[in-house]
């Protein structure tokens, strides 16, 4: 009987019926879960939780099976199943107030015996441990949650059922919770059923999804798909347009030919969304003026052109859709620049592609327009209050910012263009740097001829020089907004076309990784991206400053999926006042994506300066080395070292990824070598001393001291063999949630 037991699946349910006295709750659910992590979601009030209760037989049962390894459960007492192997974690947590955490897991421990002791706890969640002797109710969110989960795990289930396990949970516990999931699933010592409503935990930690609509199983999708479909999310969940969903939506499997069913036409226009009382109503109150209610509405987008039929028609193709098709932005301030920016809409629109003139003009004036100031402004977190105000600087910089807000939430942009002075540069070009790289980007303005830095940043912005300044069509203006506009035609069209090859052949392309360069750790870069090129798409950053915020631009697009960190030159600059400074939010974007990291301390041997004249009068008498007449390098001290170490320790110890850092004791450049000019192991030891004192090691984030030169062909080999074995633990879970 017992192998009879071990081989049913762990959770097997048929027909399941549950009823809140005439409410149908639960509907014929069939599932079934046999070993790892199985996620079910669904909005509020679909039945979930009433799922679960009926499973630990907290709610009585009408009709239909619950079966546990093969053992029938159904109808029995929440007691009995508990001590069959089915382990609890109930949504809300349901803990005691006064009794300590420690009392919490004794209580627990010892109904059933298995690998999860008090003991294993407490080195699994050592937040617990340090709390120990803290009641429930003192504890915060996060550690109720390690607890109310390690109080199930003590009763070594067969089975655990966990409802929203990362309901309320700040962001960083969330990963927490996610990664133990990740582990137990691993483990498969126990299956977990999940119910969540967090979309990305629910596909990194399970392979398939259930979809639970009106108290039944939809459908069961593949997590990959649901992830990477956003429409599909919004169809099957509502996620992000909760008023379309049709609840009963059956949305065919992949692979399958299935008719569409009509939808309802939207609206033909913007929508007004109107408060009733603008002021909120006391007793006293009369009703609110018609008129008033009218001022107080505002205007919601639907994505079609606020234009008559016939001037749309002119510009959009017929088969065009309001909110489907990409759209080619046309940004700029239409108060002063209406006509250039309309010229460049209509070769644009003439070309085929779908159209949207955006106004970003801080006067308040109103423009004819696809989507007007007024509308940009409301995305700023203080409201167009904040925009249209009488200090022009403070104005152009709050739409700036309410602009890229505005573009974040823009799902279907197939490029952007603007034309104007340094002013619509500044309004456009912080929202263009958060598109991702591959969108193309142009801006024809007055002051492309000059430093383009501050607009272009890290990102792909192409800047075109009017010639003339944008005030007026002429025959010169009119020559390069036309080449800007069938530039950006072109790229857009491009992009689309390569687009669906893309999609085409998907399956066969390489994960993208991202590896850090300098001159003087070329020759390490050359054969750790030579040995990876088979398995991996290898970009190679300069280490530049700009190069290093340009690959973790891509890292939180989601366009590099891993880092081979070897050069990290940049903190050099930032720290001593070089040439190519990275930024304060340097390893941020490996911070906020946890993609596996493997590092290095290449090139911190040196502070990077122009010609011998531009460097600081506080470093004169130090140790230099002129690498060409435009660059020269200072030898970093001792203590510079020490400050370098502290500070990137400091950011190792905030990434939650897989993280192998590498010490490479025979030099850190191809100059700190023996007889090379920047060789010195004194230094070089305080740097590594101050990381060792820093960084806070675990089984995830590993220093490793080797002896080679960072140039050395065993040191490169060593960083592949460590790329590839922290990838292929990652990359798993990354699959899943893709």
């Amino acid at each position: 009987m017992n192998e009879v037991r071990r081989a049913a699946a762990a959770l097997d349910i048929r027909g399941l019926d549950v009823y809140y006295g005439h409410s149908h709750a639960l509907q014929g659910v069939d599932l079934s879960l046999d070993t790892g992590v199985f996620s079910v979601v669904g909005r509020n009030g679909m039945g979930k939780t009433t799922l679960c209760k009926a499973i630990m037989g907290l709610v009585p049962v009408s009709g239909g099976s619950i079966r546990v390894r093969g053992e029938d459960i159904t109808r029995r007492p929440p007691a009995h199943i508990a001590r069959l192997g089915v382990g609890y974690v109930p949504q809300g947590r349901r803990l005691w107030r006064s009794l300590s955490v420690d009392e919490h897991l004794r209580l627990a421990g010892g109904m059933r015996p298995g690998a999860w002791t008090v003991e294993r706890i407490y080195e699994t969640f050592p937040r617990l441990a340090e709390r120990k002797d803290h009641g429930g109710g003192q504890l915060s969110g996060g550690e109720q949650q390690m607890l109310a989960i390690s109080r199930a795990l003590l009763t070594n289930p067969h089975l655990l059922i966990m409802d929203e396990p990362t309901e309320g949970l700040a962001p960083v516990i969330v990963a927490q919770v996610e990664e133990m999931l990740l582990r137990l699933g691993e483990d498969g010592d126990m299956a977990v059923l999940v119910i969540e409503q967090n979309i990305g935990v629910a596909t990194t930690v399970s392979r398939n999804v259930a979809i639970m609509v009106n108290g039944r199983i939809n459908r069961i999708i593949d997590s990959m798909r649901l992830a990477a479909d956003r429409e599909l999310q919004q169809r099957l969940l509502g996620v992000g347009l909760h008023a379309e969903l049709t609840p009963d939506l059956d949305v065919p499997a992949a692979g399958t030919d299935v008719k569409a069913t009509p939808k309802p036409a939207r609206p033909s226009g913007p929508i007004r969304i109107y408060i009733s009382n603008p002021t909120p109503p006391t007793r006293w109150s009369q009703p609110a003026p018609i008129a008033r209610i009218e001022a107080a509405a505002r205007t919601l987008s639907t994505q079609v052109a606020r234009l008559d039929d016939s001037a749309r028609r002119k510009r959009e193709p017929a088969t065009s859709q309001p909110s489907g098709p990409p759209v080619v932005l046309v940004v700029g301030t239409l108060d002063t620049k209406g006509a250039e920016l309309r010229f460049i809409r209509d070769i644009i629109a003439g070309s085929g592609l779908r159209t949207r003139l955006v106004d970003v003009s801080t006067s308040g004036k109103q423009a004819s327009c696809d989507v007007s100031a007024q509308e940009i402004a409301l995305n700023h977190g203080r409201g167009g209050s904040a925009v249209f105000g009488a200090d022009r600087g403070a104005a152009v910089t709050a739409m700036a910012d309410a602009f890229a807000n505005w573009l974040r939430r823009q799902g279907n942009v197939a490029a952007i263009i603007s034309a104007g002075g340094s002013g619509a540069a500044s309004l456009v070009a912080p929202g263009m740097r958060i598109l991702p790289v591959g969108v193309p980007k142009l801006i024809v303005s007055s002051v492309a001829s000059g430093d383009v830095g501050p607009y272009v940043g890290p990102a792909d912005i192409a800047m075109m020089y009017s010639v003339t300044d944008v005030q007026g069509l002429n025959s010169i203006s009119r020559a390069v907004l036309s080449n800007g506009a069938n530039a950006i035609a072109g790229m857009a069209k491009a992009r689309l076309d390569q687009r669906e090859a893309r999609d085409r052949t998907a399956a066969t392309g390489l994960p993208s990784i991202g590896i850090t360069m300098f001159g003087v750790t070329t020759p390490a870069v050359q054969k750790i991206a030579a040995d990876l090129r088979e398995e991996f798409e290898c970009l190679v950053f300069h280490a530049t400053g700009v190069g290093g915020r340009s690959m973790e631009k891509l890292v939180d697009s989601g366009q590099i999926a891993g880092v081979v960190d070897l050069t990290t030159t940049e903190i050099c600059d930032l720290l001593m006042g070089g040439a190519f400074p990275a930024t304060e939010d340097r390893f941020g974007a490996i911070i906020r994506t946890r993609v596996p990291y493997v590092g290095s301390v290449g090139a911190l041997d040196m502070v990077n300066f122009g010609p011998p004249e531009t460097i600081p009068e506080r470093y004169r008498g130090r140790k230099f080395h002129v690498h060409n007449p435009q660059v020269t390098l200072m030898r970093t001290t001792a203590e510079e070292n020490e400050r370098m170490g502290r500070w990137i320790g400091e950011r190792l110890n905030q990434m939650d990824g897989p993280v192998r850092f590498f010490l490479p004791e025979g030099g850190v450049s191809a100059l700190d070598a023996p007889r090379q000019p920047f060789w010195d192991p004194e230094a070089d030891a305080a740097l590594f001393r101050a990381l060792d004192r820093t960084v806070r090691q675990t089984g995830s984030r590993q220093l490793i001291r080797v002896k080679q030169n960072i140039n050395d062909p065993e040191f490169a080999s060593t960083i592949v063999g460590a790329f590839r074995t922290l990838f292929g633990r990652a990359g798993a879970r990354r699959r899943l949630a893709r």
